[in-house]
């Protein structure tokens, strides 16, 4: 089970923190990652992480302004949005798979689990 937190409205230029905590099973050989849905638009991957260790990974839209972390004891990720333009405006996805080969994973189709999910708006 994954569960979000931490969206709300900003105004342009302004920061948002969003946390994603695992439940249920053993996640530290998982890897999890943030994806954002638009309205009428398809879900797109923003960043992602292995619990057990490396770097994250960044869509282009992501790189230098958002941070991927990662707190394996607790199975926990977070991500720290600053610079937020209306465009980050969505709903953002936290998901997460198991697959130990194939890379980090931007595509939804090659993830698992998935979050309900929790609203960004960015005002300009």
């Amino acid at each position: 089970q994954l569960v979000e937190s931490g969206g709300g409205s900003v105004q342009a230029g302004g920061s948002l923190r969003l946390s994603c905590v695992a439940s249920g099973r053993t996640w530290n050989t998982y890897v999890m990652g943030w994806f954002r849905q638009a309205p009428g638009k398809e879900r797109q991957f923003v960043a992602g992480i292995t619990l057990s260790g490396g770097n994250p990974y960044y869509s282009d839209s992501a790189k230098g302004r958002f941070t991927l972390s990662r707190d394996a004891a607790k199975n926990t990720v977070n991500l720290q949005m600053n610079m937020l333009k209306p465009d980050d405006t969505s709903v953002y996805y936290c998901a997460a798979h198991g697959r130990l080969v194939g890379g980090i994973g931007i595509y939804p189709s090659e993830y698992d689990y998935w979050g309900q999910g929790t609203q960004v708006t960015v005002s300009s």
